[in-house]
């Protein structure tokens, strides 16, 4: 059945057309069974080397186990918003294993990571205060603060020096990443740190990918690097990623989290997260908690990768974490690379702008704790060496 022609002040074929034609459009691709290590579309099994399941735990059973006991002791969903009815003591727990394991006073509790970095900006900036974000942060932190009435300014990907230069003291807040979420890069903590202190203004890390992974324990980018908590005001990390579940939390001061409790329309106005989600996320801490194996065999995944891929000749970024971007350039290139991939039986996703800069088209491989070693050795294999002159200028070392 012909779609009928749309009219009206909103011009979207022609947006879409314009995607399509610069290699843009986006679709979404429908899987079977559990994401994992593997991937099984339209009856093909992949490997899989898109997703974000850093330690293999998605599909864990313990963890499944901990969501269905959830379910028979709680129901299927919270029924309101936290403050009338939906706050359990599920997520009461949750909270206080999450304040414990990553060492601040008080956590708070998101259906997800986008809602989280926006009710933070938005419950505390107002036109009298500044917002310094690094360049590469994530599109939910981007967009609130173009929104916001705060003046925001962007500095160089982890340039301190240029961030240096636009502080004012005392006037708002610097963001930040852990794990930058296309590159795999991280920031730089005790400097950022030190500025932060220096002129009197708080600091925010959103650690959605080191939360896990990097760090004794898997207590994240701020562990990892030797940073003490109360150095940084506000701690943003997902359960979606490393911990295989779903959902989001803001760490820090009692008085912080009082505040978002009344002032963060975002966790005021939404349904929580089900109970049954809080303790799938608490076995999942467990879990990760001692996980010292995974991420040592996870770090020598990275390492085989990485020194495969440069031996054949391919461009990678600066990344020591399961996220390895490998630079293409062109999205016409990106998303032919990733159909041979396809082709050969390994899934791997092309980025293309507006998520990345243009120019910057790559493939977004990550590494799972669940993969072995053959598998990246596959994987290798299916990229091949990579052709002088193939996809866009830089795509290959000269």
């Amino acid at each position: 059945m012909t779609s009928p022609v749309v009219t009206g002040p909103f011009a979207l074929g022609e947006a879409l057309a314009g995607r399509e034609q610069a290699d843009l459009l986006r679709r979404r691709i429908a899987t079977d069974g559990p994401t994992g290590a593997r991937l099984v579309v339209d009856g093909r099994d992949y490997l899989n080397f898109s997703a974000n399941d850093y330690l293999g735990l998605a599909d864990h059973s313990a963890i499944k186990a901990a969501f269905k006991a959830g379910i028979d002791r709680h129901g299927a969903g919270a029924g309101a918003s936290p403050l009338v009815t939906g706050y359990s003591r599920a997520h009461q727990e949750l909270e206080e294993t999450l304040a414990e394991w990553l060492g601040v006073e008080a956590v708070l509790l998101f259906n997800c990571g986008f809602s989280a970095n926006q009710a933070v900006l938005k419950a505390l900036l107002g036109k009298e205060h500044l917002l310094w974000q690094d360049r590469l942060n994530h599109a939910s932190l981007q967009e609130m603060g173009s929104q916001l009435p705060c003046r925001m300014k962007r500095f160089g990907h982890n340039d301190m020096a240029a961030l240096e230069r636009q502080l004012e003291p005392n006037r708002g807040l610097i963001v930040s990443e852990g794990v930058f979420s296309m590159d795999g890069d991280q920031g730089p903590w005790h400097e950022l740190a030190t500025l932060a202190a220096r002129s009197g203004n708080w600091l925010m890390i959103d650690d959605a990918h080191g939360l896990g992974v990097l760090g004794p324990q898997g207590r994240g980018t701020l562990a990892a690097q030797g940073v003490h908590p109360a150095s940084v005001h506000i701690q943003m990390g997902t359960f979606g990623k490393a911990l295989g579940v779903a959902g989001a939390f803001v760490g820090g001061s009692r008085e912080l989290v009082e505040y978002l409790v009344n002032f963060a329309r975002h966790y005021v106005y939404s349904t929580h997260m089900p109970a049954a989600q809080a303790c799938a996320v608490s076995k999942s801490i467990e879990l990760v908690r001692a996980a010292d194996d995974a991420r040592a065999h996870l770090g020598q995944l990275i390492a085989r990768f990485r020194q495969g891929a440069e031996a054949l000749g391919w461009r990678l970024g600066a990344s020591e974490t399961p996220i390895q971007p490998l630079l293409v350039g062109e999205s016409a290139a990106a998303l032919q690379l990733a159909q041979r991939l396809r082709d050969s039986g390994v899934w791997v996703s092309a980025i293309r702008p507006p998520t990345v800069p243009v120019g910057t088209a790559r493939l977004r491989i990550t590494l799972s704790a669940a993969h072995r070693e053959q598998d990246v050795d596959s994987l290798l294999y299916a990229l091949g060496p990579c052709p002088l002159g193939a996809g866009a200028e830089g795509a290959c070392h000269a």
